[in-house]
Order: structure tokens, then sequence, then C-alpha cells
């Protein structure tokens, strides 16, 4: 491990952060809007995306600084385990491939900007709306929070300030001025600014991607002697655990944990506020199928830079030193192997990979507060001025918030909070997923499901523990009637799915007021405009065209 400064990773560190910053502001000024002051501009970009830009924006927005230090650390903490992120980034492609360019086509034929707006649509039931909504801000927040949690283990490794000052403003003076560059930018420019800024960001991940898989593995003697030391690291028994650190490959007694793990995560992944928020910003359904089909490139790019985990093991990271935070191994991988010019250039990767995601993680929030809270609850003759200055407010108070949780906690609580938000979101899948193909559901029946889900959820993994965590200590539990250990969030899922189905045959027996669903089946179809050549009114190829004038099936 280096000591001091690195001043020349510093300074190319700097340029980058420096061009991003003015990219960020000129963002405004990009596909410039006549009214700026709407959400669907500023908070949705004027939906105007094309495949492209949309690409880089999911991309940028899915794979975070936060995946980028995370995924890796997982491997070298705990070995294959940490290999799920991977899986659930393939499955969950074709299963959004079936919901997105629905909810994309209501979204855009309602005015919807938020997944929240379409469950009020949908169900007629703002107490449902405000439901997901609060779900989606909770469990956004500490995602923010580990955006700047990435930053700061590339400054520490950097030497800027050092989580060994005593003076508290000096040790974060670094993290301050990147949080105020990012709220200003995208207080000014909107979804605009991550989504120019996302360019940058993702050619940076993938050059040194590019670079890291071939150059480490060449200076540590290739692929067998990383895989040989790797196990010999893992074969060391943990002293709390009496137990090995972990294996390369998972064990049969895992494998449930593994498979539901997987499974959960990828069915929340474009459940998340900022998922959705990218996808509706996009100019047509067909944008939305076109990249379901490319963006498991970067499950590709996962792949290799979760095999960084075993070459920070294998160049001896963290080796000898009590208590490593294992979050610090792959800036300190790249620190140690790789020329001061091009270590600079990995840092910039992983800290734009940070400001990225976390400018439209704020924006999405933003917007679920404007749209479900405020304009349904406070203030329902809200103009869309009114909205907009209110969604740029908010946030900065939610960059704030997540500020203050970074440097008032400890991260790992960070941590632990990110995965409860995976449970949290998971448990919005049956109002969004299943009120884009079927409106049986009744919405107090869905409202009593995600409230058994999330009381579920919360309770089990408030009850994991580990050596060094009394609460919140792991995301998997025993499955009950199964006597196997699964993701608690998947098992609480099935609570919330089988609440609303036997809720709702009660309710529907009680004849209980259903609400109003402003939908019909054709606005599930619609694109931005009739493609050369095929008739108003139909459907992408593989689904059913809706004649003219037909009247829509009840419940549909």
């Amino acid at each position: 491990m280096k000591n001091g400064v690195n001043g020349v990773a510093l300074a190319v560190f700097l340029f980058f952060f420096v061009a991003v910053t003015v990219m960020g502001f000129l963002a405004a000024r990009w596909r410039r809007a006549e009214n700026a002051l709407h959400l669907d501009e500023w908070g949705l970009g004027g939906r105007s995306f094309g495949t492209w830009v949309t690409w880089f924006l999911l991309g940028g927005d899915l794979y975070t600084a936060y995946t980028f230090v995370a995924v890796p650390a997982a491997i070298y903490g705990a070995g294959a385990a940490g290999f799920f992120a991977v899986p659930y980034t393939i499955i969950t492609y074709p299963l959004v491939f079936l919901f997105l360019p629905r909810l994309w086509s209501v979204s855009h034929k309602h005015g919807y900007v938020t997944s929240s707006d379409f469950i009020r649509g949908r169900f007629g039931s703002k107490s449902l709306s405000v439901a997901v909504a609060v779900t989606g801000i909770l469990a956004t927040m500490p995602y923010i929070a580990l955006q700047l949690v990435g930053i700061q283990a590339v400054l520490d490794v950097m030497g800027i300030g050092g989580s060994d000052s005593s003076n508290w403003f000096v040790k974060d003076l670094p993290l301050l001025i990147a949080f105020g560059v990012l709220a200003a930018y995208t207080y000014s420019s909107g979804l605009r600014a991550p989504a120019l800024i996302a360019f940058v960001k993702d050619a940076l991940i993938y050059i040194v991607i590019a670079v890291a898989i071939i150059y480490i593995p060449y200076k540590l003697g290739g692929f067998d002697d990383i895989f040989s030391k790797a196990s010999a690291a893992y074969s060391v028994k943990n002293p709390a655990t009496g137990k090995p650190r972990g294996s390369l490959v998972t064990g049969p007694q895992a494998q449930w944990a593994y498979a539901t793990l997987a499974m959960g995560s990828a069915m929340a992944l474009f459940l998340y506020p900022h998922s959705v928020t990218a996808v509706l910003s996009s100019k047509s359904r067909n944008v939305i199928r076109r990249n379901t089909t490319i963006l498991p490139l970067y499950s590709l790019m996962l792949g290799l830079l979760a095999m960084l985990g075993f070459m920070a093991l294998a160049a001896g990271v963290g080796k000898g030193i009590k208590g490593y935070n294992a979050q610090l191994a792959i800036p300190q991988l790249f620190e140690n192997m790789f020329p001061s010019w091009f270590a600079g250039v990995a840092f910039a990767a992983i800290g734009i990979g940070a400001l990225v995601p976390a400018a439209i993680m704020s924006i999405a929030a933003a917007n679920l507060f404007t749209r479900n809270i405020y304009k349904d609850l406070l203030k329902p003759d809200a103009t869309p001025e009114q909205q907009t200055r209110v969604s740029k407010a908010v946030s900065l108070l939610v960059k704030v918030g997540a500020l203050v949780f970074v440097l008032t906690m400890d991260k790992t609580v960070a941590i632990n909070f990110q995965l409860l938000g995976g449970i949290w979101i998971l448990q919005t899948v049956p109002a969004i997923v299943g009120g884009l193909f079927t409106r049986w559901f009744h919405r107090w029946a869905l409202l009593a499901g995600w409230a058994a889900g999330m009381g579920y959820g919360t309770w089990k993994a408030y009850d994991q523990h580990s050596p060094t965590q009394a609460h919140f200590g792991g995301s998997s539990d025993m499955i009950p009637w199964i006597g196997e250990k699964g993701y608690i969030g998947l098992t609480a899922f099935v609570l919330n799915i089988g609440a609303a189905v036997v809720l709702t045959l009660v309710l529907r027996a009680l004849k209980a007021p259903e609400g109003a669903d402003e939908t019909s089946r054709g606005d599930y179809l619609v694109d931005a405009a009739p493609e050369a050549g095929r008739p108003v009114g139909a459907g992408e190829p593989g689904e059913p065209e809706i004649p003219p004038g037909l009247p829509e099936p009840a419940g549909a």
C-alpha cells in the first residue's frame, strides 16, 4: 500500500472530474426544450432519448460505482457467492422484455412520470400509489449513499483527506466538493446531465475492465496462479467463526440462497425508481425492446469485473491488515498494479460511475415525492412549473440526506439498508408488474399483500446477525416448509402474492368497491408514432392488434 497522495493519479482524476462537471452544466443546452419547467423535461429529459442514449443511461444507472467496488469486494471477501450478481443481470432482461414496453406505452399515453402514477391510474387507489412511492424513496436513499461510499473509497486510496485524519472537515472535504458539484449540475440540467455524462462513464469503465483483465493477470503470472492463490486465501479459517473465509465454488448448502438471491434481485432490478425513470425517458417502446437485447453486454463486463476480486487476493491486497475494509480492495488493486496515470483513469471511472447513478436516483426519488405525495396529497392543483420546482428542491434534500447518512453512520449500515431496499422494492412487483397485465387483483388486497411482504421482510432482515453485527447481518433465512436457507425478499414476495390472491377472492365475494381504471387494453401497446406501413392500433410483432373502435374487454 502506497503512502501519501498519488499526484499523477490525482491529476488525471481531476481532469476527468472537471470535464464531466462542465458537461453536466452544458447538458442544460442539449436538446433544450421550450419550457424547461416541466417534469417531462427536467425529470425525464423530454422523453426523447433514442436507443444509444438510453443504453448508456440505463448502463450508467444500473452498473454503478458501488457495483464496480462491491461486486469484486464480495468475491474478495467470500468467494463464489459474490457471483450472484452475474446470473441475476442475465435473468432480468428476458423478464423485463415482457413488461417494460407495456409500462412505457401506458405511461406515454397518460403522461405518467413514475410507476406510482401508473398504480394510481390503473387501480384508482391513492393509498396504494403512496405506498409504492414511499417504498421507492426508502429503497433509493441508501443506494445514493452507497455511490458516495464508492467515491470515498477512491479518495481514501488516492490519499486525499483520508480516513485517518482527525479533522472531520479535512477528511470529508473532497467528498463535500464532489457532492456540491453533483447537486449543482443535477439541479440545473435535470436528467440530461447524467445522460450526457454516462457516455464518458461507460467508455472509461469498458476501457479499464478491458485493460485490467489482460494486464493484471499478466503481472500476477496468469489465471492459474491467481486461482491457486485465491483458493489458498479462502481456505484460511476466520477466527471469529471458525469457518473458511470462502470458496471458489458455491457449496451445496449455499445453493438455495444463491439461486433465490439471484432470482429475487432480477425481479426487483428494473422496479427501482431510477430504472423506471431511465426507461420512461426513451422516445419509443421499440427503444426499450432494443435495449433489453443489448444491455446484456454489461453483464459480460460484470463477469469480468467480478474476477478482480480474485486478482486482489492473489496480489495480497489487505493481507495481514486486521479488519481490512473489502470496499477498498479494488481501488487499492488499481493503485498497486497500474502505472499512476492509468490508476487515475481507473479512479475516474469509479468516481464518475458514482455521479451518474446518484444524479438519476435523486431525480427519481424527487419525482416520486412530487407526483405522488406533494401533488396527490398536499396540492392536487399544482401546476407543471410548481411540480418541477418542488422536484428540483427535493432532489437536493435527497442528496443531503444521503450525504448525512454516509458521514454519520458506519459504512456497513448503508450496505445493510441497501440490501433491505432490495427486499422492499421486490414487494412492489404484484402491483406494478401484475397491474401491467391484469386488473384482476383488488386494490385493497394488493395493499394488504404489500404490507405483509414489507413487514415480514423487514422483520426477518432485522433478525439476521453476524460476528460483527447484531442486526441486518445478512439477507438469507430459512424458507418455511422447505428447510433451506433462501433470500428473505423472495420469501416475503411469495407471502405478498399469496395474501393478495386470497384477499382478492374475499373482497370480490364481498363486492368491495374496486376503484376506477383509467387505462384501456390498447394503451399498453401504443407507440410514439405508427411505423411506416403499419396501421394505427397495431401492436408490436407478436402482439395482438386492437382494431379501432373495438370495445375494450372488461378487466383488461
